[in-house]
């Protein structure tokens, strides 16, 4: 149980991996570099999609799927594409005994599969816009492997959408860069900077890459998800093009947006500690654990009685009731805090005969963090609860940031701030600076937040005139 756990202090990295196992969310895969996902994190991922799935339909997007394999001929149609792609690239030379005429990737990203589809539908403007989102999973292969954070395979939702005009495209951009970062905030309790990645770090055969981008409990900074501008080059490459009221046949402004499994492991960085698991309980696959408990049969019976009646009361939350009869109280407290379920309800035959039960907050550890609640107030006490843990989550995690994001006035203060977190430093565009700040110190420019000072100022860098801030760091 925890006590087994690695501290984090000691070895973030090591604290990470035990975690998500022990926690059954997942295990490592028979296939190098693939996991298995347990019951427990797919209910975890089970929530994040049904949470954001509502979000995309509310915006106007459907759902649809696509094939896994992609002819190499339609990556190739977009160079730059294939390019940034080819080293991760998993490629199918044999099917049914016999060598292909033409070898298949195995799906690393659906842009090269979807064009061509979309050059088939779109014809008039009056098919436009198309709106589409799909769950899946893709393949990249990876030369080393983590657990939710760097797997050969892993599930995601990819959204690609085509518009009629560049405006139209750069508000769908911006409107699920906000989709995201009102999840992340709002649902997961993780604070994130929206901004848009420098050339260098763009995505492959996009004409701009915007990110949230979130610090974990080691200071690292892990993107959590990305929206990306095609501008029309995807288009040209797939020839998706429609016919304007005027009777002008024009090609499409295309994007694509995306969130994967990699934010199961943002959440385990950002709200765990050295017990384990901590779940923001809007997402928790079991936000409520309720323990019985009892030393004979006559204590038993009116335990489990008030039990169900709690459960029954508790409708509408996800709860479970641990009576397992060969495993202690103390065990199943253990248990339920390493798996990170957000509040436990503790009953015994004298809180039985009190009409009154204990409350134990995940977030908060030992006595300080236990209530005794009336029986009769129990709901509402639960639920009131319940915001309070994801409301305190949040603000953890936002001091935590806040107190790990500095301003450097010179550079060697900026290796010492990106040594231990975010550096939020002046930086000239130039390509050179941004090599050297990698070179030197592993950090990578994570984003240029949309939130700027009126002012310019010198580069961290070079002392160059600087017009906007950016925000270095090392990530995962």
């Amino acid at each position: 149980m925890a006590e087994g756990l690695t501290p984090r202090g000691q070895d973030f990295s090591r604290w990470y991996n035990e975690v998500v196992r022990k926690a059954q969310l997942a295990d490592y895969a028979p296939v190098r570099g693939c996991m298995v996902i347990r019951p427990y994190g797919y209910a975890l991922w089970e929530n994040i999609r049904e949470e954001l799935d509502e979000r995309f339909k509310e915006t106007g997007h459907e759902n649809a799927y696509f094939p896994l394999f992609i002819p190499i001929s339609f990556l190739e149609k977009e160079a730059e594409h294939v390019e940034g792609f080819s080293p991760e690239l998993a490629v199918v030379t044999h099917g049914g005994g016999k060598e292909l005429e033409e070898s298949l990737a195995v799906r690393p990203t659906s842009e090269a599969v979807i064009g061509p589809m979309y050059a088939r539908w779109i014809q008039s403007y009056r098919d436009l816009p198309v709106l589409i989102n799909q769950w899946a999973n893709v393949v990249r292969w990876e030369m080393r492997p983590r657990l939710f954070l760097r797997t050969t395979e892993f599930l995601w939702q990819e959204g690609h959408t085509a518009h009629a005009t560049r405006r139209e495209a750069e508000a769908e951009i911006q409107r699920m860069l906000d989709v995201y970062a009102d999840f992340a905030e709002n649902m997961a309790a993780i604070p994130v900077f929206k901004g848009r990645k420098s050339k260098r770090e763009t995505f492959p055969g996009a004409a701009a890459t915007y990110s949230i981008e979130a610090m974990m409990g080691d200071g690292r900074a892990l993107q959590a998800a990305t929206s990306h501008d095609f501008g029309q080059d995807f288009a040209r490459a797939f020839d998706i093009t429609f016919q304007d009221a005027d009777g002008e046949l024009r090609h499409c402004w295309t994007t694509s947006w995306g969130l994967s499994t990699r934010f199961i492991g943002a959440i385990v960085m950002v709200h765990g500690d050295d017990r384990g698991l901590i779940l923001p309980p809007r997402l928790a696959p079991i936000q409520v654990v309720i323990v019985p408990i009892w030393k004979d049969e006559e204590a038993r019976s009116a335990v489990l009685e008030a039990v169900r009646k709690i459960e029954a009361e508790l409708d509408g939350l996800s709860v479970k009731v641990d009576d397992r009869e060969n495993f202690t109280p103390g065990y199943k407290f253990n248990e339920w805090e390493l798996r990170g379920a957000p509040l436990r309800i503790e009953i015994g035959p004298r809180d039985v005969a009190a009409r009154q039960a204990v409350l134990a907050r995940r977030d908060v550890p030992g006595r300080e963090g236990k209530e005794i609640v009336p029986l009769d107030n129990l709901s509402d006490e639960v639920r009131r609860t319940l915001d309070a843990i994801q409301q305190a989550l949040y603000q953890r995690a936002q001091q935590f940031r806040d107190s790990r994001t500095a301003e450097p006035e010179d550079y060697a203060a900026f290796t010492d701030a990106v040594a231990e977190g975010f550096a939020r430093a002046w930086w000239c565009g130039g390509a050179a600076c941004e090599q050297k700040v990698k070179d030197e110190t592993t950090a990578t420019i994570r984003c240029i937040p949309f939130e700027q000072p009126a002012a310019g100022g010198k580069c961290i860098v070079c002392g160059k005139s600087a017009e906007q801030q950016v925000i270095f760091a090392r990530a995962y």
